[in-house]
């Protein structure tokens, strides 16, 4: 058979035999470093490739330490997860036991936080460990479709012999990430798993499906979260002179005097009442109010400059940009995407246009629309750091990047061209 991409389209027209036994030939050409049969499919590929740089050992089994009780009913309350289960469950349950699988629910850690389907298919699930409270994640597990969905912060089918570790070749995953609304943070994964002569095509778009309307019901319950408080800040914010914002927890605006109305005020992590410097806004007074708070920037005094500014994407799944400077010092997390587009101005600190920052991420050098939107979304938090006409740091800012151990492991969930020449070059 000629050496092309495999894909899930074409295995799903095998016969299971044969579609099983030419994984395996795949996946045991290239554990022994040689040239396999067909090559594996690219995230399966790369997953594979954390896996012997992890040093995971391929026959290993699968357990792990499970959460402790009181642990996992406190992750269960702290994740606004919970507030969607009917909606995950309503969809995916009921499929999953006709189909001989198991739904599983887990934190941005890959702990399995719920389970339900079919009994018996969760009764062979405890012998993989595949239950509440064990760890999923890729360096726990190896490939599958939870952990790597995980790492590469997409939807991920991972089928028999496609898993890494032997423990798991007679079984079949389908897994989508579940983001929140509010600040885009990876919230967990929802999964669908069981034998693999229950393997279909469709599951991944099934559980993907859910996963989205999962999110839209999150940013249902957000958007009425801001109308209540619009209606309390809005007779406060009637009565002030000057400029005055009211925003909720995660920083989106509920109503705005004396200026420019924004969708989002980005907040750092440690935001508090009292005297508080934003990037945008500079030094600002914070007062409290029901689910959320009243910001008043200074009139007379400018936004002070910052001075430096950290990027670490050292991490497989968490990325953040800190910047410091006279006022003191706030760390934002990113997105994927900004994630990526901050990496790219990092390297090329003369600057990059619209055109060029598509094609680095894209690789579509027209897709100059969504590169401005992006940009125009990043400039909010960083604001006194970032220039444009063309898109850069300014020259005065001091810039680091915390990079990861291994070139290869940077930003693992992107396939944009300017990621995957750093990944090679080391850059």
């Amino acid at each position: 058979m000629r050496n092309t991409d495999l894909d899930m389209t074409r295995l799903a027209t095998m016969d299971a035999a044969h579609a099983n036994r030419l994984l395996h030939q795949v996946r045991a050409a290239t554990l022994a470093g040689r040239r396999p049969p067909i090559a594996p499919r690219p995230v399966i590929d790369a997953s594979w490739q954390r896996m012997f740089r992890l040093g995971v050992d391929p026959d290993r089994d699968t357990s792990s330490v499970l959460l402790e009780p009181d642990e996992l009913e406190h992750r269960r309350r702290a994740t606004v997860l919970g507030e969607v289960m009917r909606t995950l469950s309503g969809g995916l349950t009921e499929i999953a036991d006709a189909s001989l699988q198991i739904m599983v629910v887990t934190d941005a850690q890959g702990r399995v936080l719920w389970r339900e389907g079919n009994a018996g298919v969760m009764r062979k699930a405890n012998t993989i460990c595949l239950e509440e409270g064990a760890a999923w994640s890729e360096d726990t597990t190896g490939t599958n479709a939870i952990g790597t969905a995980l790492a590469a912060r997409r939807p991920v089918q991972v089928h028999s012999a496609e898993h890494f570790v032997h423990t798991l070749h007679n079984w079949t995953c389908a897994a989508a990430p579940v983001h929140d609304p509010r600040d885009g943070q990876l919230l967990g994964i929802v999964d669908v798993s069981g034998p693999a002569s229950s393997f279909h095509l469709a599951t991944l778009a099934l559980v993907n499906s859910v996963a989205q309307l999962a999110e839209a019901e999150l940013r249902d319950r957000h958007l009425r979260t801001v109308e209540r408080l619009r209606s309390v800040a809005a007779p406060i914010l009637c009565r002030l002179t000057g400029r005055a914002v009211a925003v909720d927890l995660h920083g989106w605006t509920a109503a705005v005097t004396g200026m420019a109305p924004v969708d989002r005020l980005p907040l750092p992590k440690s935001f508090r009442a009292g005297r508080v410097w934003l990037p945008s806004l500079g030094m600002c007074t914070v007062e409290p109010l029901p689910g959320g708070w009243l910001v008043r920037p200074d009139e007379a005094r400018p936004a002070e400059t910052a001075s430096r500014v950290v990027l670490d994407v050292s991490r497989p799944r968490r990325w953040t940009v800190a910047v410091s400077g006279p006022a003191g010092s706030w760390t934002q997390e990113l997105s994927p995407r900004h994630a990526e587009l901050l990496y790219v101005l990092a390297r090329h600190r003369e600057g990059r246009t619209a055109a060029e920052l598509a094609a680095d991420v894209f690789g579509d050098p027209t897709r100059t629309v969504t590169v401005r939107a992006e940009m125009s979304r990043v400039r909010r938090y960083l604001a006194g750091v970032l220039s444009h006409r063309p898109y850069r740091f300014s020259e005065e800012v001091e810039v680091e990047v915390v990079r990861p151990g291994h070139p290869a492991d940077l930003l693992p969930h992107s396939s944009a061209p300017a990621v995957n020449e750093a990944r090679l070059t080391g850059a």
